[in-house]
């Protein structure tokens, strides 16, 4: 299969002082979805896709691997489905230990909820395969390929594609019976979030030039963005949302949440979201805003 077309824009390739960028070692804190039946959502993720339940307590559970946050479950009830088309949650992005540990994720979710998978790609600089949790949210179970393996074209930015994946394959090449009796034993945790957005360079103006990501991919009907040279944390297309407004209140994506290292690192943050008259409140411990389609992201420091 063919790498998709690259279609940058030359502005967003120039070199950018260090306080127009997130901190390297910034990444992605847990995802939150709201939800409607609380228990059928915790049956999904803890048996097939291999989460652990990390605290539950009443209407809301986190779940994660030796004690990692992955994603936070919240029942609302009275929330409508999202409706097609609408800006929010492409998929969440486990991210395993290594091939063995992945495939017995896959097998697990292959097992217990077949109809729940929705396809499989070589990214070149990782290898993913898709479902579909109970509720309609995208789930990515994926593994990286070493960094120094990543390809790159002409212009710098990291060479993407889909090529094909065979699941089977993939299973019987790397799958171990120790690693399937004990799914859990290896880590996993959130590697990205992809999101749906209504207009690529509304979305490119908003989390690279003034959030301070940086551009690795960009495909033209998405961007992939990250800190620290990872080839994302956060995706963003308009695949099946172009055009989208503002979000409607609805089951899905519930808050985006970015951890950086320091206090330092969110007072930095603070100031260019301030100079780009973005509008923020900040508790002390952590900064929130709305990005463009009134998705809340919340930002803390890991010290």
């Amino acid at each position: 299969m063919p790498i998709f077309p690259q279609n940058p824009d030359p502005a967003h390739l120039r070199p950018r002082a260090a306080d127009e960028l997130l901190a390297a070692g910034t990444t992605m804190g847990a995802v939150e979805l709201l939800v409607h039946d609380l228990d059928a959502m915790l049956k999904y993720y803890t048996e097939a896709i291999t989460l652990e339940v990390l605290q539950h307590s009443g209407n809301t559970a986190v779940l994660g691997r030796h004690g990692t946050t992955a994603m936070t479950l919240k029942q609302v009830k009275d929330l409508p489905p999202a409706k097609p088309g609408q800006a929010g949650l492409f998929h969440t992005a486990i991210l395993f230990e290594d091939a063995a540990a992945l495939s017995a994720a896959v097998a697990h979710a292959a097992t217990k909820a077949p109809h729940s998978f929705t396809g499989s790609a070589d990214h070149l600089y990782s290898e993913a395969f898709y479902f579909d949790d109970p509720e309609g949210n995208g789930v990515e179970l994926y593994t990286d390929r070493p960094r120094d393996t990543w390809q790159r074209e002409a212009n710098g930015l990291l060479s993407v594609a889909t090529n094909f994946l065979d699941p089977n394959a993939y299973l019987r090449d790397n799958l171990t019976q120790q690693n399937l009796a004990r799914p859990t034993a290896l880590g996993a945790r959130l590697g990205h979030v992809h999101l749906q957005v209504g207009d690529i360079d509304h979305a490119r103006a908003f989390y690279v030039d003034t959030l301070g990501f940086e551009l690795m991919s960009d495909v033209g009907s998405a961007l992939f963005i990250s800190a620290g040279g990872y080839h994302h944390h956060l995706g963003l297309n308009v695949w099946n949302s172009a055009g989208a407004g503002p979000r409607a209140a609805a089951l899905g994506l519930g808050q985006v949440n970015i951890d950086v290292p320091t206090k330092d690192d969110i007072a930095a943050l603070a100031a260019r979201l301030k100079d780009h008259g973005i509008a923020t409140s900040h508790d002390g411990a952590t900064l929130r805003f709305d990005d463009p389609w009134k998705t809340l992201i919340q930002v803390r420091a890991a010290a």
